[in-house]
């Protein structure tokens, strides 16, 4: 049951596109191909165990960690259609 102008459903379509989105983005980061054997940011090697664990793998520990906390530094909220979005 929808509430105001929105029809039924509305608010189950927009949890299925957020959904949808963070699926998307996790498959885009997903690694492809040959893991490195040195880190393309600080060059350091990066461990065996790591590259056979993490398909396609290019960063070490290190510098994945600085890569993660940076995009986590942006919204993870979707504003697609939120009330908050159309104010702006």
């Amino acid at each position: 049951m929808a509430g105001g102008w929105a029809r039924d459903g509305a608010v189950q379509d927009q949890i299925d596109a957020s959904v949808e989105d963070a699926v998307n983005k996790a498959r885009s980061s997903l690694g492809k191909g040959d893991s490195l054997i040195h880190c393309e940011e600080c060059d350091r090697e990066i461990p065996e165990a790591r590259r056979v664990a993490v398909p396609g793998v290019r960063l070490c520990i290190q510098c994945q960690a600085k890569l993660e906390k940076q995009q986590g530094k942006s919204s993870g909220v979707n504003r697609r259609a939120s009330k908050d979005s159309q104010l702006r």
